[in-house]
């Protein structure tokens, strides 16, 4: 198991030493002032953090799985859905903040690197993307990027700075969290 059998979310952020699912769920409220942070999944390891959470619809069949259960409450809500990871130790509120109004009218906004949707650092609105997620999932996809695909041109990308880009670096390895000097 990557870093010792630590849930990435229970890291300590560079900055603040706080874990950091609690530093994601302060920046949401400070970039959303009513953004709720819900864990998705199996959320047992986070119990003692008092974060809101919410079963995977189908659990054990992969990311996409939290996303129909997340796009589920937030249609029930009718509210968007941001999807964030959480390993992302270097998000800022002004980020998230960006995230959240840019492209009001797209059925999902994120980022595209190299061509790639980078899909849990992702705002989806809850009536269009919710049935397209859940076909996906009944047919037996999982990734995430699926959604992203399938919605076309009501996909819209999040176009990132060149400072920008570099905040969304997720920690995959020891070695992401202790970089050895060169």
């Amino acid at each position: 198991m990557r870093f010792g059998g630590i849930p990435k979310g229970l890291l300590r952020a560079p900055d603040t030493h706080e874990p950091l699912v609690l530093r994601l769920s302060r920046l949401a409220r400070e970039a959303i002032p009513d953004a709720e942070l819900v864990l998705v999944g199996n959320a047992e390891a986070y119990r003692d953090l008092d974060l809101p959470s919410l079963a995977d619809e189908a659990p054990g069949q992969g990311p996409l799985a939290g996303l129909v259960a997340l796009l589920g409450e937030c249609g029930r809500r009718e509210r968007d859905a941001i999807a964030l990871a959480g390993d992302l130790p270097f998000v800022t509120a002004r980020l998230l903040s960006r995230l959240a109004q840019e492209a009001p009218d797209a059925a999902a906004l994120a980022p595209r690197p190299d061509g790639i949707w980078q899909p849990l650092f992702a705002r989806y609105a809850s009536d269009a993307c919710g049935n397209i997620a859940a076909r996906a999932l009944d047919g037996g996809a999982r990734a995430l990027h699926r959604v992203l695909d399938a919605l076309g041109e009501g996909a819209a990308e999040f176009r990132l700075s060149d400072d920008e880009a570099p905040l969304l670096r997720d920690w995959d390895s020891p070695d992401d969290v202790n970089p050895r000097s060169e």
